[in-house]
């Protein structure tokens, strides 16, 4: 039965494993998630479950119309699952569901940079500083070919960064702290503090 959950990226910090190393560490908070709807093969041509996550304000009425007795949520994420049968509408999903050594997948979407140039974008290396070149260092140098005369498309040049959706995989559950509602992955994930993370079991 596969394990999920949304999350909220909190903050990085380490733990001592029993040699002495240092284990980098992601703590996630996650919340109880609510099931608010059920995909089935018949009716919709797939096998989903929709979990709905956080204590939301304001909700528009088209969507506050789909959870009824439900509540209102922050976040609603789809997960693909093989049998929608092994789940009913209003349960709730915590992070007792997953032990430590479990591997997980988490997508979320990656810090924003804003507008880059190819150095910071793409690695370019740059011109020479010297030998003839002046305020050319980082710039990209020619974009196109003298005898086609136009720029081919997919050309690495400047623009916006990050804030792309991420996906990690084979991130080990290092603890599980249901007190807190927080479980501790391994190494780095995708986002800002405070982001949506969704969680899922490989």
């Amino acid at each position: 039965m596969p394990k999920f959950l949304i999350g909220k990226k909190n903050i990085m910090t380490r733990q001592f494993a029993a040699d002495g190393k240092q284990i980098p560490v992601t703590v996630v908070e996650a919340t109880p998630c609510v099931v608010v709807a059920l995909r089935s093969k018949d009716k919709n041509g797939y096998e989903a479950v929709q979990l709905g996550s956080g204590a939301g304000k304001r909700t528009a009425k088209s969507v506050a119309g789909q959870f009824k007795d439900l509540g209102k949520f922050t976040a609603v994420h789809e997960f693909r699952v093989e049998a929608v049968k092994d789940y009913q509408l209003g349960q709730k999903l915590d992070v007792t569901q997953f032990v430590v050594g479990d591997k997980v997948k988490v997508v979320g979407v990656s810090k924003g940079k804003g507008f880059q140039g190819v150095v910071k974008r793409h690695g370019f290396h740059g011109s020479p500083a010297s030998h003839g070149h002046k305020d050319q260092l980082r710039m990209p140098g020619s974009i196109g070919a003298g005898g086609v005369q136009r720029v081919f498309k997919g050309l690495r040049m400047a623009g916006r960064m990050g804030a792309d959706k991420t996906s990690v995989l084979n991130l080990e559950v290092v603890a599980i702290k249901p007190e807190l509602n927080q479980i501790w992955l391994k190494g780095a994930v995708p986002g800002a503090i405070r982001s949506k993370l969704f969680i899922e079991s490989l």
